[in-house]
C-alpha cells in the first residue's frame, strides 16, 4: 500500500499535523516519515519567476529597444536560499511509494500558488492530489479538512488567478519600472542629488502612493473658512437648564440666506450678533416656547465580525501598530490554534459554522485568565443567545468566498500565558468582538426638543443608553452621555426662560491624513475612506490589493522611501522622492493612480477564480495595457515635468 505525503507551508504547521494526527514518525532532514505518512513543508515560496535576463542575456541591460518585455511562456526558478528544502520536497513528490499528495499550504490564493509552482517545477504526475482546505489549525478542523479533501483540480481556477496575479505584477513592474527609469530616472536623480534612481512602480503600490500624495496635497492647499454658530441656554425654574442649537430652517428669516456658512452658522460674527440683537428685542415682550417634542427608542446591534482589514484598522487606532504587525500577530495566533484563518475579506459566518458555534463559545468558558470573558461566554450559553443569530446579519453564506470572519476557536488557551502584551491585546479584541454578536442590542432613549423664539428654531437632542446589551462586552471609548431625563416632562406650547445666548467660533478643517489603518480600509473600498463601519460593508466591492497583500504594499513603499510612517500616531505622509515619483506617474501612466481602475484588475482576478472569465481574456487585456503604456512613455519627452518636480523639491526644502 502506498504512502500519503502531506505538504504544508511552514515547518511548524507540519509539526502540528504530526502531533494532531498522533503520528509516530522519524524526523529526518526536511521531513518526518512514519509507516503510512510523510510530512514535509515549503518555507514560504520555494519557486519564483525568472528575471528577463534568464530569457535572454541581452535583457539584463535596460534599453527602450527591448521593451515591452512580454514572454510567450513564463520561466520559473528555485530560490537559491531554499534550494535544499526544494530538493527534499522534489525527492518526496517523485518517490514511487507515495501515491497520494495532500496539499496543506494556507487555504487561499497565495497558498495555492506556493504549491502549484513547486508541482509545476517538479513535474509531478501519476499521483492522486488532494487539497486540504481549513479555516483553523484546530485538531477537529484539520481532521475534517483531510477527510473532506477535494481533488486539487477543483482549485484550478483559483490557481489560474494566482498565476495571473503574479504575471500582472511581473509585467507591469518590470516594463513600467524600466521604461520610466530610462525616460525619467536621470531627472529624478539630479533633483535628489543621487547618482542613480530606479523608479519602482506597481499596479497596487503606485495607486496607494497616489492616494497618500493626493491627500497630502488636499491638506496643503486647504484654506480654512471661519464660521459662527449660535446657541442658547434655556432654563426651567432655577435649577434645570438645556442648550439648543439654532438652525435656519424653513420659516427662519435667514432660511437659505447667502449670509450663512451652513444652516447652523454664519460666515461673519456680526451677522450672528445681529440675530441675537433681534431675538433679544423679541424677548422683551415674549418668551421662548417649546414647539415640538419627539421621543423615541433606538436599538443598535453589535458591529459585524472582523475581517483582516477591519482588524488592522482597529489595531492601528487602539494600539498604534502598523498593519504588517497586526497580520504577523494574528497569523501567530492562528498557528497557535487560537483564532481562525486571518487572511479573510468576510465579516460574517456561514450557516454551517453557525450550527457548531457553541463549541467556540464553550471553549472560552475555560478562559480562566480573563474572568470577564469567561463569564460572558457562560452567560451566552446559559441564556441560549447563540440560537438567535441563525437568521441575523452575522450569518450570510453569500458574503463568504474562501473563508469566514476571524473568530476565536475556543482552543489553544494554554498558549495564552506565553503571549506577549500586544498578542494578548489583539486576541482579546477578536474575542470581545465575537462574543458581542450574541449579546442583545444596546437600547437608547432619544428625545428631541424644538424650542422657538419667534420664527427662529433652537434644537436640543439627548440620547441615553438605557440597556447596555453588547456594550458590556465591547466597552467603546468615548464620553459618557448626559442624562437629561427632565426633558421628558416638557410639553408642547410650554414657555421657558432664556438664560443666555452663545456664539461659538469655529473653522473648517482639512481632511485627515491617512493612518496605516485607515489606508487599509480605503484600499478595501477602492480608494474611498468610508468612516461608517456598517456602510462600508453594504457598499463593499472590489478593493485595491487583497487582505493578504495590503500590509506588504505599505511596507514596500516605506522601504523604498516613497512614504513615511509616524510610529507613534501611525500617520502616513509622502516623502519628496515619493511626490516626485507621483509626478512622473501622473505625467506618463496616470491610470496607475486611479483606484477604480486598479480595483477593476483585482475584480478581474476574482472573476477568473470564479470561472466567470477565462485566463486568455484577462491576459490579452493585460498585455495590451502594458504595450500601449510602454509605447507612449518611450515616445514622451521626460523634461516636460521638470518644472513640476522642481516645485516638489521647493516644498520639501
Amino acid at each position: 500500500m502506498g504512502k500519503f505525503l502531506f505538504i504544508t507551508e511552514k515547518p511548524s504547521v507540519a509539526m502540528d499535523y504530526v502531533k494532531l494526527l498522533n503520528v509516530k514518525g522519524t524526523k529526518l532532514d526536511g521531513y518526518i516519515e512514519s509507516d503510512k505518512m510523510i510530512f514535509t513543508w515549503c518555507v514560504g515560496h520555494l519557486v519564483t519567476m525568472s528575471y528577463p535576463e534568464v530569457y535572454d542575456e541581452k535583457l539584463k541591460k535596460w534599453t527602450l529597444e527591448t521593451l515591452p518585455f512580454m514572454p510567450k511562456a513564463y520561466k520559473y526558478e528555485v530560490i537559491p536560499s531554499v534550494q535544499k528544502q526544494f530538493n527534499v520536497v522534489k525527492a518526496l513528490l517523485t518517490r514511487e511509494d507515495i501515491t497520494t499528495i495532500y496539499v496543506c499550504t494556507d487555504s487561499g490564493r497565495e497558498g495555492e500558488y506556493i504549491y502549484r509552482l513547486v508541482d509545476e517545477m517538479v513535474g509531478v504526475s501519476g499521483k492522486e492530489k488532494k487539497r486540504v482546505w481549513i479555516d483553523s489549525q484546530t485538531e477537529e478542523e484539520i481532521k475534517r479538512g483531510i477527510k473532506e479533501a477535494k481533488p486539487l483540480s477543483d482549485y484550478d481556477a483559483l490557481a489560474a488567478s494566482a498565476y495571473l496575479r503574479a504575471k500582472e505584477d511581473y509585467l507591469l513592474g518590470i516594463n513600467f519600472s524600466r521604461v520610466l527609469t530610462l525616460v525619467y530616472g536621470r531627472i529624478i536623480a539630479n533633483m535628489l542629488r543621487n547618482d542613480r534612481v530606479v523608479i519602482s512602480v506597481g499596479r497596487v503600490m503606485s495607486c496607494v502612493l497616489g492616494m497618500i500624495v493626493d491627500r497630502e496635497r488636499e491638506i496643503r492647499s486647504f484654506v480654512s473658512v471661519p464660521f459662527y454658530k449660535l446657541s442658547s441656554t434655556f432654563k426651567i425654574g432655577d435649577e434645570l437648564r438645556y442648550e439648543g442649537e439654532w438652525k435656519a430652517v424653513e420659516g427662519s428669516k435667514y432660511f437659505e440666506s447667502a449670509l450663512l456658512y451652513n444652516e447652523g452658522g454664519f460666515k461673519k460674527r456680526e451677522d450672528a450678533e445681529k440675530l441675537i440683537e433681534d431675538l433679544r428685542s423679541y424677548l422683551t415682550y415674549n418668551k421662548p416656547v417649546v414647539d415640538k417634542i419627539t421621543k423615541s427608542t433606538e436599538n443598535k446591534a453589535a458591529p459585524l465580525l472582523f475581517n483582516l482589514a477591519e482588524l488592522q484598522n482597529e489595531c492601528s487606532k487602539k494600539f498604534k501598530i502598523n498593519p504588517d504587525q497586526t497580520l504577523s500577530v494574528v497569523q501567530s495566533l492562528y498557528e497557535k490554534k487560537m483564532v481562525t484563518y486571518p487572511r479573510t475579506d468576510a465579516r460574517v459566518l456561514s450557516k454551517a459554522v453557525a450550527k457548531e458555534i457553541i463549541k467556540n463559545i464553550k471553549g472560552l468558558t475555560f478562559f480562566k485568565q480573563d474572568e470577564e470573558i469567561k463569564s460572558a461566554a457562560e452567560n451566552i450559553i446559559e441564556k441560549k443567545w447563540q440560537e438567535k443569530i441563525v437568521n441575523s446579519k452575522y450569518i450570510d453564506d453569500s458574503k463568504i468566498t474562501d473563508h469566514y470572519a476571524i473568530i476565536p476557536t475556543g482552543e489553544g488557551l494554554n498558549s495564552y500565558e506565553g503571549l506577549k502584551g500586544i498578542e494578548k491585546n489583539i486576541y482579546e479584541t477578536v474575542v470581545r468582538r465575537f462574543l458581542a454578536i450574541f449579546y442583545p442590542a444596546a437600547k437608547y432613549s432619544k428625545i428631541s426638543v424644538d424650542t422657538i423664539i419667534g420664527a427662529e428654531h433652537f434644537f436640543t437632542n439627548n440620547k441615553v443608553c438605557v440597556e447596555k446589551g453588547y456594550l458590556e462586552i465591547l466597552k467603546p471609548e468615548g464620553s459618557k452621555e448626559k442624562d437629561m431625563v427632565f426633558l421628558s416632562s416638557l410639553k408642547k406650547g410650554q414657555k421657558v426662560e432664556l438664560d443666555a445666548f452663545n456664539i461659538k467660533d469655529g473653522e473648517t478643517t482639512p481632511p485627515k491624513r491617512f493612518t496605516s489603518g485607515s489606508i487599509i480600509i480605503a484600499m478595501e473600498n477602492a480608494g474611498k475612506l468610508i468612516e461608517d463601519e456598517e456602510l462600508r460593508e453594504h457598499i463593499k466591492g472590489a478593493g485595491i490589493g487583497t487582505s493578504a497583500t495590503r500590509a506588504e504594499i505599505l511596507k514596500k513603499l516605506e522601504k523604498i522611501e516613497y512614504i513615511k510612517t509616524n510610529n507613534k500616531t501611525q500617520v502616513l505622509t509622502p516623502t519628496s522622492k515619493g511626490e516626485m515619483i507621483y509626478e512622473v506617474i501622473k505625467e506618463s501612466i496616470p491610470s496607475l493612480l486611479n483606484p477604480t481602475l486598479t480595483a477593476s484588475w483585482e475584480k478581474g482576478l476574482k472573476m477568473v477564480a470564479q470561472k466567470e472569465i477565462v485566463t486568455e481574456e484577462f491576459m490579452a487585456k493585460l498585455e495590451k495595457y502594458t504595450k500601449v503604456n510602454v509605447d507612449r512613455v518611450a515616445k514622451s519627452n521626460g523634461y516636460r515635468i521638470v518644472k513640476r518636480i522642481n516645485t516638489v523639491k521647493e516644498i520639501y526644502k
